[in-house]
């Protein structure tokens, strides 16, 4: 697959400088200076619609901050990706114009690169332990994947570049529950070992939360399901419309079904509540019904869809993380002519993507920090306000963030027909009625050892549903590593239960 020999490679096998032209040498001669910027949607014209906010690089733009890379003798950054890219190597490759090679290097190890290069929080990963990140000059490692995965999309379906298959065809048969993540990263890493793969998805579509969670304008839904279609394409098999846990159990997987091998990536989409008064009220929703409405159902072309959303005029989002980001500027999107994110602690102390945070503001999003909601405020059933008080900052938590604290007499009411709240997410217990005995947590996770294994024989799991809401690039690497432990049971004729 690649044009290297071995004098290119390091003694693990990733691409690593060998010997060069003159000519060679020159263009690998890092360049220093300033990250190159992101093209972006002006704000004035993204906020009326649903296309997509950030552009990408072009060609020349992408070799440009390429170039920037030192290609280090110890690529650092690589230790900060979870599922392990050779990302020296595929940068290599972007500086000679080589794309085809670059984006061979990635699949190799991550199957959705256009979806990963747009929403993995590469800042706190890869990025974060680049040698440039000391003086604040760290490679663009994410937009360089989304550069060669949209490369890799803008050609024939048939010209695409396919993860390698690396072992033939063994007769296993391994079953899926959930396509998030987790599940499409396990899929695709089963079927690159030879095994036959059937995922299982509940809703009608398939994707988890990233059909469902991730705006359109962040993650466009056709992106997905490109990249679905080439795990098709690679054998895997993708039925929708199947509750695990309704219309089969796992026991009835592999006692009637026949799989020999189960991975749960079902995820940990049940939404989580304040617990105070009035979020029964009209006009009150989870950020989990409000994006799948607006994501999945499309129902800001209601419609000529089949499902309605509110379209709030004062609207209040309760949350400071990435799905409070995505539930504000939607209900920008959607015709709002005021929204309020209101978060208990300061901006500082959010835990949304700082990129996020910058667009909300550009959108117009209000941010009401350190307040909190008391009561949702309603007559004759529907929302008109929200009643919040004060916080101030008291001493660190569990989360090494200082515990927010509310401030006597700083009540105030705020005006909206329309509340949306994002504080945070579970796993369903459904999970735990798909398989009788599966070991769960306090909090309702499945347990599992560091590959994935469950309590019960054949049975792995990983992503959200065991470690909670996380990143999708944690939820991937888990997927691949309970991948590798159910090819190694399979082989050793223990994958069944």
């Amino acid at each position: 697959m690649s044009h290297l020999d071995e004098s290119d490679r390091g003694a693990s096998g990733q691409h690593a400088p060998g010997r060069r032209t003159p000519a060679e040498r020159e263009r690998h001669r890092p360049v220093r200076g300033a990250r190159t910027p992101m093209p972006e949607r002006d704000p004035a014209e993204r906020i009326g619609g649903f296309a997509e906010v950030a552009l990408g690089y072009s060609e020349a733009e992408a070799v440009s901050e390429a170039r920037r890379c030192l290609q280090c003798a110890n690529p650092t950054c690589q230790n900060g990706c979870p599922v392990g890219i050779d990302i020296r190597g595929f940068i290599r490759e972007v500086i000679d114009g080589d794309f085809a090679e670059g984006i061979a290097i990635i699949k190799a190890r991550n199957a959705l690169p256009a979806v990963c290069g747009r929403v993995c929080p590469q800042e706190e990963q890869c990025e974060s332990a680049c040698v440039l990140a000391r003086r604040g000059e760290q490679i663009a490692i994410g937009r360089l994947e989304r550069f060669l995965g949209d490369w890799d999309l803008a050609r024939d379906a048939g010209s695409r570049c396919m993860p390698e298959m690396i072992a033939p065809g063994t007769g296993g048969r391994c079953a899926i529950v959930g396509s998030g993540p987790a599940g499409l990263a396990c899929a695709g890493e089963l079927a690159r070992l030879g095994h036959e793969v059937t995922v299982f998805e509940s809703l009608h579509a398939a994707g988890g939360v990233l059909v469902y969670g991730i705006p359109e304008f962040r993650l466009p839904k056709s992106i997905v399901s490109a990249e679905i279609a080439l795990l098709e394409r690679m054998g895997v098999t993708v039925v929708t419309n199947h509750v695990v846990g309704r219309l089969s159990t796992i026991e009835e997987l592999i006692a009637e079904q026949g799989f020999e091998a189960v991975f749960v990536g079902s995820g940990a989409g049940l939404p989580v509540f304040m617990g105070v008064s009035g979020e029964n009220l009209a006009g009150v929703y989870s950020a989990n019904e409000f994006l799948t409405r607006v994501n999945l159902m499309r129902a800001y072309e209601f419609p000529r869809t089949d499902t309605p959303i509110k379209r709030g005029c004062r609207v209040v989002v309760v949350g400071g993380g990435n799905v409070a980001m995505d539930a504000a500027r939607t209900a920008v999107r959607l015709g709002a002519e005021q929204v309020v994110l209101m978060y208990r602690r300061t901006e500082r102390e959010m835990p949304a993507r700082r990129e996020e945070v910058a667009h909300a503001l550009e959108e117009g999003v209000r941010f009401e920090m350190l307040a909190a909601p008391t009561r949702v405020i309603g007559h004759d059933g529907r929302v008109i306000g929200v009643k919040a008080i004060r916080m101030e900052l008291g001493e660190a938590d569990f989360s090494d963030r200082r515990s927010p604290v509310p401030v006597s007499g700083s009540e105030f009411n705020a005006e909206c027909d329309t509340v949306i709240i994002a504080v945070g997410s579970r796993a369903n217990p459904l999970v735990a009625s798909a398989a009788a005995g599966i070991a769960i947590s306090p909090r309702g996770y499945v347990v599992s050892d560091e590959d994935g294994a469950t309590s019960l024989s054949g049975v792995w799991a990983g992503g959200d549903i065991v470690t909670g809401a996380a990143t999708v690039i944690l939820a991937m690497g888990a997927g691949k590593r309970a991948a590798a432990a159910m090819d190694r049971a399979l082989r050793a004729g223990t994958g069944h239960v």
